[in-house]
């Protein structure tokens, strides 16, 4: 199989790179990373989540936050919507496409979400009505699909029946994440290798965190397998609040600097987005995370 010759970024650095932060993080701040992203080039960014701020307090202002960015025409700016309440002030903030997560592992599902696997899909049943009926796209997660931290490994056998799920419901693409980042490139392509039996290939996505320092390989394996989109995090931002010991996402500026020495196009400015996660760090006081980044910055 050939690898793709066009990749698409889904960057989830303002939503998953900024929900578990623990210090407050200004609307302005936020307006500011995305309009940064924007700029870099990036087609696809997830701008926020609409939940209850008492269970992620750093998601509160995403309705602020979508009416203060300046939007440019042709990119899609997304929020998570894990319900129709959340769906409903989506819709009201003007968002034009969604995301809803459901878990591959049991265990996972009740400490997260406090239902079974197949309670969490029943509850998708309205957003998908409704996101129908008022012309909104959903795309849909999968959380744990190569290890859990209450289950330990789970296997692509398990994966498929929840992207499937989700599929036939209407998700136009399914992320498979692997939250705690103990996937390796061996279990990835047969993870793809799986899941594209009941899921086609081109509607597909990978989300690695870099736990184990595996994320770049396993990115590398899902082009072998002719996977051409991903979720990725300016500066390597995020964790998973429910999973112990799970750093960030794999960070952009390290996916592109990759995808441009296989010379595979992405259309964003390495450069501008360097800056963008460089801002970002700046203002949560931290190291960036993208090794990119820092090597570009020691220069």
């Amino acid at each position: 199989m050939s690898m793709p010759e066009k990749v698409r970024l889904v960057e989830v650095g303002p939503r998953d790179g900024l929900q578990n932060e623990a210090q407050p993080i200004s609307v302005a701040d936020k307006v500011q990373l995305v309009d940064d992203l924007t700029a870099a080039g990036l087609a696809y960014i997830e701008v926020g989540s609409f939940v209850s701020p008492k269970w992620v307090p750093q998601m509160a202002g995403s309705a602020e936050v979508f009416a203060g960015i300046h939007q440019r025409p042709g990119v899609t700016y997304a929020a998570l919507a894990p319900n129709l309440r959340g769906f409903e002030d989506a819709l009201a903030a003007g968002v034009k496409e969604v995301a809803v997560f459901a878990a591959a592992s049991e265990a996972f599902s009740q400490r997260n979400i406090n239902c079974s696997i197949a309670e969490s899909l029943t509850r998708f049943e309205p957003i998908m009505a409704a996101a129908r009926s008022h012309g909104v796209r959903v795309r849909g997660y999968v959380s744990c699909v190569l290890g859990c931290p209450y289950e330990g490994k789970v296997s692509a056998e398990q994966v498929a029946p929840v992207a499937k799920a989700l599929h036939d419901m209407g998700c136009y693409e399914v992320s498979l994440g692997d939250t705690i980042g103990t996937g390796t490139a061996g279990d990835t392509r047969r993870l793809f290798e799986v899941v594209s039996a009941q899921v086609p290939r081109a509607q597909l996505a990978g989300h690695f965190h870099d736990t184990y320092g595996q994320a770049l390989a396993n990115v590398y394996a899902s082009l072998l397998e002719g996977i051409s989109v991903f979720d990725s995090s300016v500066a390597g931002l995020g964790g998973c609040p429910y999973a112990k010991g799970a750093t960030g996402n794999i960070a952009s500026e390290d996916v592109v600097y990759l995808l441009q020495g296989l010379g595979i196009e992405t259309g964003i400015d390495l450069d501008r987005l360097i800056a963008a996660g460089q801002r970002i760090s700046s203002v949560l006081g931290r190291a960036n995370g993208s090794r990119v980044a820092r090597a570009r910055s020691a220069q």
